[in-house]
Formats: C-alpha cells, sequence, structure tokens
C-alpha cells in the first residue's frame, strides 16, 4: 500500500519508470519544450493555459502528468479530455493509452459514429481516462451512463477549434458535471477572448505556459522538400539518394524504433548506413562516429537527441526523413550541414497530411522550401549510366590497360567490340536494371472535371461569404504557398465553389485549407466529384 514507487528521468523530468518505460517504447528520448514547461506545474497541481501549435507535443504534455496523477485504488472516472474532432479523441486516447501502458492506465475514446451502446458497455466495465467530443459526452451525461462526479482533472484540447465549431455552451454544461475543486488544463493554439472568459470563470489561478518561436531562423542552406506516400517514403529516400551526390548525410528519424527500422532497410538495399540513438553505449558511440568522420559510411541515420553537439564538418546533406515534431528541431538539424563557408542542402521527405507542419517551419523560420520532384526510375537509370561512364573515362585516361587488352583483342574477329565492352561492364559491376517502377504518386485523384494535368477542387465558400476570385487566389496562396498564376479556373456559386489546382499541388491545399477557419467559419475543401 505505502511500497515506495520506483523513478526514473525522462530528459529534466523525474517520472515514474512505468511511464518513462512507456515513452521509451513510443521512440521519445526527452521531452520537448512545452513538455518541460507544463509537466511539472501540472504535476505541482497548478491549472495551466497551454498555448501550442499541433506538433508541439503538447498530448504528452498533458498525458505524462494526467496518467502521474491517477489513483489506481478509485473507481470511477478520473480524467475527462475533451477534443473538437471525432480524430482528435481517436489520436489522442491512443498516445494517453501508450504513455500508461505499463500502470494498465483504462482509457475509453467516445465520439459520435460509434455505437454507443459499446461504449456504454466499456463505461460500466470501468475506466480512468474519457476522452471524447462534446456532443457524445453530453449524450453519456443526459442518459447518467457517464458519471464525472470522481473526476479530478478536465483537459480542453484544441479550446479555440471548440470555439469555431460552436461547443462553448457544450463544454460549459461538461464542466458543470465535474466537482469544483478539479485541476483544469486548457491548450489552444490561440486565445480569444471567449477563450480567456472561460479560463477565468471555471480555472482557479492558472499558469501561462508558452513556447515563444519569435526568434528562429534557418540557415541560409539550400532547402528542398518532396512529397510521398507513408507506404513509399523508404522508396523515396532510396531515389533521392541514388540521383543526388551525398559526400557525407545526416538521416533523421523521430524516434529509436524508426532508426533502427531505417538502417536495416538501407542496409539491406546496399547502402552504407549505421544508427545513432540513445540506447547505443558510448563505446558504440565512438565507434559508429568514428566510421562516419572516417567515410567509412555514408549515411549516420540519428534521432534529435543523439545527434545534439555533433560538429561534422564534410556534412553535404542533411534528410529529414520524419518532419521534426517542433519546428525548433528542424533548425538544429539542418544546421548540420553547410558548415565553415560549405554549400549545404537540407531534404525533408513529408506526406500528403503533413503540409500543415511544413507550412508552419516555413512560417516560423521565416523560409520558403522549394518543392522537389520525385526521380523516376528512369532518371535513377540515367544517373546510374553516367556514373558508369565517368568511371570508364576515368580508367582509360589512366592507361595501364595492357593486360586487359590482350584478353580483348583475340575476340575482337568474331565479336563487336561494343558488345565485348558492354560483356566485360556486366562481368565486373554485376549490375541489375534500376528496379520496379513503383508510382510514387500519393494519391489518385480520379475524374474531378478538370482539365488533364489538374484537380478541381470543392470549398465550401461562395457568394453568400461575398467572397470573389481574388480573394479565393490570396488565400490559397497565403495558406498552402501555391503561386497564384497556377490556380486554374475558379466557380463561385452560392454555397460553394469550384477551384482548379495542378495535380502536384492538390494535396498541399487540401492539407493546408482543408478545416481552417476562414471569415468566422470552418472550411472544408475536397476533391470535386466529375461533372455529370
Amino acid at each position: 500500500m505505502n511500497q515506495e514507487r520506483v523513478t526514473k528521468f525522462f530528459g529534466n523530468l523525474e517520472l515514474d519508470s512505468c511511464i518513462v518505460q512507456g515513452l521509451v517504447d513510443m521512440g521519445f528520448e526527452e521531452p520537448t519544450p512545452i513538455q518541460q514547461l507544463a509537466v511539472p506545474l501540472v504535476l505541482a497541481g497548478h491549472d495551466i493555459i497551454g498555448q501550442a501549435q499541433t506538433g508541439t507535443g503538447k498530448t504528452a504534455a498533458f498525458g505524462i502528468p494526467l496518467v502521474a496523477r491517477l489513483n489506481f485504488r478509485k473507481r470511477g472516472v478520473q480524467a475527462i479530455i475533451i477534443t473538437p474532432t471525432r480524430e482528435l479523441a481517436i489520436q489522442v486516447g491512443e498516445e494517453i493509452n501508450k504513455i500508461g501502458r505499463y500502470r494498465r492506465a483504462r482509457v475509453l475514446p467516445i465520439y459520435g459514429g460509434q455505437s454507443i451502446e459499446r461504449q456504454i458497455r466499456s463505461l460500466r466495465q470501468g475506466v480512468h481516462v474519457v476522452v471524447g467530443t462534446p456532443g457524445r459526452l453530453l449524450d453519456h451525461l443526459r442518459r447518467q451512463t457517464l458519471k464525472l462526479d470522481q473526476v479530478s482533472m478536465v483537459v480542453l484540447d484544441e479550446a479555440d477549434e471548440m470555439l469555431d465549431m460552436g461547443f462553448i455552451d457544450d463544454i460549459e454544461e461538461i464542466l458543470r458535471h465535474t466537482p469544483p475543486e478539479r485541476q483544469t488544463l486548457l491548450f489552444s493554439a490561440t486565445m480569444p477572448e471567449e477563450i480567456s472568459r472561460l479560463a477565468r470563470q471555471y480555472m482557479t489561478d492558472p499558469k501561462f505556459v508558452t513556447v515563444s518561436k519569435a526568434n528562429i531562423t534557418a540557415p541560409s542552406i539550400e532547402q528542398i522538400y518532396y512529397e510521398a506516400p507513408e507506404k513509399h517514403k523508404l522508396e523515396a529516400l532510396c531515389r533521392i539518394l541514388d540521383t543526388t551526390e551525398i559526400t557525407q548525410g545526416i538521416v533523421f528519424c523521430r524516434t529509436k524504433r524508426g532508426v533502427d527500422e531505417l538502417v536495416a532497410g538501407l542496409q539491406a538495399r546496399g547502402y552504407t548506413a549505421v544508427s545513432l540513438h540513445g540506447d547505443l553505449s558510448q563505446q558504440q558511440r565512438n565507434t559508429v562516429m568514428r566510421q562516419f568522420r572516417s567515410g567509412e559510411v555514408e549515411l549516420l541515420v540519428a534521432t534529435d537527441v543523439a545527434a545534439r553537439g555533433l560538429d561534422i564538418e564534410g556534412v553535404s546533406h542533411v534528410i529529414n526523413y520524419d518532419i521534426p515534431q517542433d519546428p525548433e528541431f528542424y533548425v538544429h538539424r539542418i544546421g548540420r550541414t553547410g558548415r565553415a563557408g560549405r554549400s549545404g542542402v537540407a531534404i525533408t521527405i513529408i506526406t500528403p497530411r503533413e503540409y500543415r507542419q511544413l507550412r508552419l517551419i516555413e512560417n516560423l523560420t521565416k523560409t520558403r522550401i522549394k518543392r522537389g520532384r520525385l526521380p523516376s526510375i528512369a532518371d535513377v537509370a540515367e544517373r546510374q549510366r553516367e556514373g558508369i561512364k565517368d568511371r570508364l573515362v576515368q580508367i582509360i585516361e589512366e592507361g595501364k590497360l595492357a593486360y586487359y587488352r590482350s584478353v580483348v583483342d583475340p575476340l575482337t574477329d568474331e565479336y563487336d567490340p561494343i558488345d565485348i565492352a558492354a560483356a566485360a561492364l556486366k562481368i565486373s559491376l554485376d549490375l541489375e536494371p534500376a528496379g520496379e517502377d513503383i508510382d510514387l504518386d500519393t494519391v489518385n485523384f480520379g475524374d474531378t472535371g478538370a482539365r488533364p494535368g489538374m484537380v478541381r477542387l470543392f470549398l465550401t465558400l461562395g457568394r453568400k461569404d461575398q467572397t470573389s476570385p481574388a480573394e479565393i487566389v490570396k488565400l490559397f496562396s497565403e495558406e498552402s504557398g501555391i503561386p497564384g498564376n497556377k490556380i486554374g479556373s475558379i466557380n463561385i456559386y452560392e454555397n460553394f465553389s469550384f477551384v482548379e489546382v495542378p495535380e502536384d499541388w492538390a494535396n498541399c491545399v487540401i492539407s493546408c485549407l482543408h478545416r481552417q477557419n476562414f471569415k468566422g467559419r470552418r472550411l472544408f475543401v475536397e476533391p470535386a466529384r466529375a461533372r455529370k
């Protein structure tokens, strides 16, 4: 009953060893800035207001102390997390589950669109944490299938989004079902007056936590991004490696597990790559760094924490295989190249869903990251041929071919000299053709009724919003970065519009604008259906 709990350090945070083990399994090595600030305050019992963008690690900022403060001897729901959407409820529920895995925390996401009877059964079996959308939470409260009288912590996640979606009255009704002595945590990217009023009314002396991004700047090196579907990211990386002159490169992954899996994949494809992460002993780390500095291996695959403090002058390329969760990490990563006056290149591979995080990095670093076209198999084959030709010219110019000429001379009477040379290359290089031509297009939009090479998008903005073509062009350009002159035809109707954009910009525009706020309402953007 009074057994002393074993603790471990997660960065500079001393936590229950079970929670640290859960974080290690998730691949986290140390807290992000908002976690460093928020976790101690929440553990000390304070109400907090966290101003944080998506992608800064805010879920763990409240998830870690939430799991730590659960009392497993008590029955009933002890913590409730209110989120604006079912997608976020599922995502937050999964993350809290992983953090609390070794403490056997029972977490239940509840949202509309899922069987309410199944949710009722799960609630009867007993859960510690409920993550839910306001409408479905109220539904359970009115049915009395959810009781919040034992709740000691309430989290309002993405409060400004819930305000935009008209959920403030629902949130206040939910809060009235919880004990007044609860601990309340509010996270929001912006702080409109209605959110401030909510905080004043329902929070007790809240501590304000924010991570300033004002001084983030990126070094002046060439920055490029490529779009690839998640399942083909490794293939995309290999094509980039095969068509890029990389002397030494550092490849960044978000987690230790990701590092090990990527190194295994690269080595299986014949690349010389080594891992660098927090699980290595100092001796192993020294060996890896010696191999990399000496040029024995061309690629060092690392996590952010493991690469901290590295100062290697010969790095020509930094590759973000996983886009970093914090813009500061992006700046730290790409600063590993372009040292000592040399030129450097930073390459980032993103999936279609990560455009908003990319735009956040661009805005905070005040730089534009150039879009690149992923190399095709034909590009890889051409680069391979050019490399062979360069090597042949070098050998011919060096001379010292007498022995080999004595082998070839007798064959020239019977065979074409070009065939002899090609056969010799085949023997010496044992080359295979460049490989299967996998289609790396992320989405097949099908027939949207657009001109060839374009995608027609449906946009919930129309004449009733007093919108104009010029305003739509400005909105698209500012939010997604698409040049205005690339936007095609625009047709505005009473309640919606159709906008044509090039195929290679469609994912970016959808990712950056879908569910964004404009003129006080939420936009929806999706591929249009073909004209009948």
